[in-house]
């Protein structure tokens, strides 16, 4: 298997590289700040107060970008915590007023299966009209003035259009001679004659390509009902969405909130550090030139 080509792979190299450079950014900051505080504890002990005051400058200056950092990561830490709690809350209650209900127009379950009734229904009655047109008209062996029933249709008989479905709407399996839905247009293309100036086939072939053209946008159009019925369906009683949300609460929204809490736990911690480092320096640079002074 071709792993460089494969569109899932690609996504998750691109989250996980995401994941590792945030990563070594914060671990970067975490570091420069750790540095700088050694190197103002270092240059303070050893009476170097021109670099001492050069590191304060810059220091403050890290301290105040580090929390604002830490702000955002705060920020973040909310705003996912609410949302996680919003989505929990609908998930659970899905019928009960919630935050997410202005957002997320969802219909009863009545509506739902009404709309779904509706959608099998049309994919019948197409294929059903498909099948009428076979049988009596492309498969039909009719005299020349029975125009425009014939056309000087010929060949080997189309084999019928596979329906899906049976008459109280539950699934079908298809005949062993029948069609099948997603095959139709490509097994029927073989049946298609080329036509004269008058309308009428000169090759072998039981359908013109002007009725091929109409049987196969009605074919793509049952086929499409078929198969993106159902899911549409989970989209208006938002099955689709309430199970998306049930699988962002069980696999990110736990892991989220507690990274992010870490991250900006971390980063105050680091700020607090740094600032009270960067006052000590300070303290110490002057008790120190005020010792030297008295002596």
């Amino acid at each position: 298997m071709d792993f460089k080509n494969n569109p899932f792979f690609k996504t998750k190299m691109f989250i996980l590289l995401k994941r590792s450079y945030r990563s070594i950014a914060l671990i970067v900051i975490s570091a420069v700040m750790l540095l700088w505080t050694f190197l103002g504890f270092f240059f303070s002990i050893y009476g170097l107060q021109c670099m001492v005051y050069i590191l304060v400058l810059f220091g403050w200056l890290f301290v105040t970008i580090t929390l604002i950092l830490c702000g955002v990561f705060l920020c973040l830490h909310n705003v996912t915590a609410d949302s996680c709690v919003a989505m929990s809350q609908w998930v659970a209650n899905p019928t009960a007023r919630t935050a997410l209900d202005d957002i997320l127009p969802c219909v009863d379950n009545a509506t739902a299966h009404e709309t779904s009734k509706r959608a099998i229904e049309v994919t019948i009655q197409i294929v059903t009209v498909i099948n009428q047109v076979i049988k009596t008209v492309s498969n039909g062996n009719f005299p020349p003035s029975y125009a425009p029933l014939y056309y000087n249709q010929s060949g080997p008989m189309m084999p019928p259009l596979c329906n899906p479905y049976n008459s109280d709407f539950t699934n079908r399996t298809c005949n062993p001679n029948e069609v099948a839905l997603s095959e139709a247009t490509r097994v029927y293309k073989k049946y298609v004659c080329q036509i004269s100036s008058s309308q009428m086939c000169i090759t072998t072939g039981r359908v013109t390509p002007d009725s091929f053209s109409q049987m196969s946008a009605a074919i793509e159009l049952s086929y499409t009902l078929y198969l993106y019925g159902p899911f549409l369906v989970d989209l208006q009683d938002c099955t689709f969405v309430r199970q998306t949300f049930t699988d962002i609460l069980e696999d990110h929204c736990p892991g989220l909130c507690r990274y992010l809490n870490w991250i900006y736990i971390g980063l105050l911690m680091v700020s607090l550090a740094v600032m009270f480092s960067l006052i000590f320096w300070v303290i110490y640079g002057r008790e120190r030139r005020y010792r030297v002074y008295t002596n």
